[in-house]
């Protein structure tokens, strides 16, 4: 098992739980989420950036 460090943008929602859900989701994509939080948020672009550390197996 490996840790790493990414980042992803996330679209933002209306629903603060919403935008909870869509940040684990796109996440579980890349591993298992150890820690995340939102970083920045660009009003122009309605994204949000994300960083977070995941953990892979070590073959995948």
């Amino acid at each position: 098992m490996t840790t790493h460090f990414i980042t992803a943008e996330i679209d933002l929602t209306e629903s603060p739980k919403q935008l909870q859900q869509d940040i684990e989701s796109e996440l579980q994509k890349r591993g298992e989420p150890l820690r995340w939080a939102v970083t920045d948020i660009n009003p122009t672009t309605q994204k949000a950036r994300v960083e977070a550390v995941v953990t892979r197996d070590a073959d995948a």
